[in-house]
C-alpha cells in the first residue's frame, strides 16, 4: 500500500528540522481540527505524538469518507493547497490527544525560495506525495479489501485501537460487514494454527 511521508521513507530531516526551529507547537484535543474542508489550508505540521485522519464528505449523500491517515514522526499536510492558502480537500482530524509542530504556508514558500537546493527539495516533496496516492490508487484496483486490510495494519499497526470498525472500512472502500468477515477470518486462523 502507501509508503509512509516519514523520515524512513525519503530524506526529510531537513523538513523536521524546519518545523523544530520555525514552527509552533500546538495541542489537539480528540476531534479537533487541523485543516476544515472547504476552508483555506494554513498548515504544515510534524506529528510529535499523536496521530491524524484525513476526511471527506460525499457529493451527494454527504457520508464521511477517511482518505488517508498521518502518525507520529510523520508529516500532516493537505499538500499543495497550503501552500497558496487554497481551499482544503479534506479535514484533518486528531484521533486522540496529539502534538504537532506547525509551520504556515507562508513560511514554508519563504523556505524553498531561498536556494535551488530547496526548490529542488520542495520538488522531491510534491514527488513523494504524488507517488503515495498513486500507490494507494493503484491498491484500491489491485489489492482485495483482505490485502488492503492486511496492508493497513503492516503500516500502522496500533491503529485498531484509535479507529472504529466504519473508520476502517471507508478508508479501505469497503462496507463495514467486510471488515468484520476480515477480522473473524484472522481469528480463525489465528486458532488453527
Amino acid at each position: 500500500m502507501e509508503q509512509r511521508f516519514s523520515n524512513e521513507s525519503i530524506d526529510l530531516v531537513t523538513l523536521r528540522e524546519f518545523c523544530e526551529q520555525e514552527g509552533e507547537a500546538v495541542m489537539y484535543r480528540k476531534g479537533d481540527q487541523l485543516e476544515r474542508e472547504g476552508d483555506p489550508a494554513r498548515w504544515l505540521a510534524y506529528v510529535t505524538e499523536g496521530c491524524f485522519k484525513y476526511v471527506t464528505h460525499g457529493l451527494s449523500d454527504d457520508r464521511e469518507h477517511i482518505t488517508w491517515f498521518s502518525f507520529e514522526g510523520e508529516f500532516v499536510v493537505d499538500y499543495p493547497a497550503y501552500l497558496y492558502a487554497h481551499p482544503a480537500r479534506t479535514s484533518i482530524v486528531a484521533m486522540m490527544p496529539s502534538r504537532v509542530l506547525r509551520v504556515t504556508g507562508e513560511q514554508m514558500k519563504q523556505y524553498f525560495s531561498q536556494n535551488i537546493e530547496t526548490m529542488e527539495f520542495r520538488a522531491v516533496i510534491a514527488e513523494h506525495i504524488l507517488n503515495q496516492f498513486h500507490s494507494r490508487y493503484i491498491d484500491l484496483h489491485r489489492a482485495t479489501p483482505r490485502e488492503r486490510y492486511d496492508l493497513l495494519m503492516q503500516r500502522c499497526p496500533g491503529i485498531v485501537e484509535h479507529l472504529d470498525l466504519q473508520d476502517i472500512a471507508s478508508f479501505l472502500n469497503v462496507h463495514p460487514n467486510t471488515i468484520s468477515k476480515i477480522r473473524r477470518d484472522i481469528t480463525f486462523e489465528g486458532r488453527r494454527q
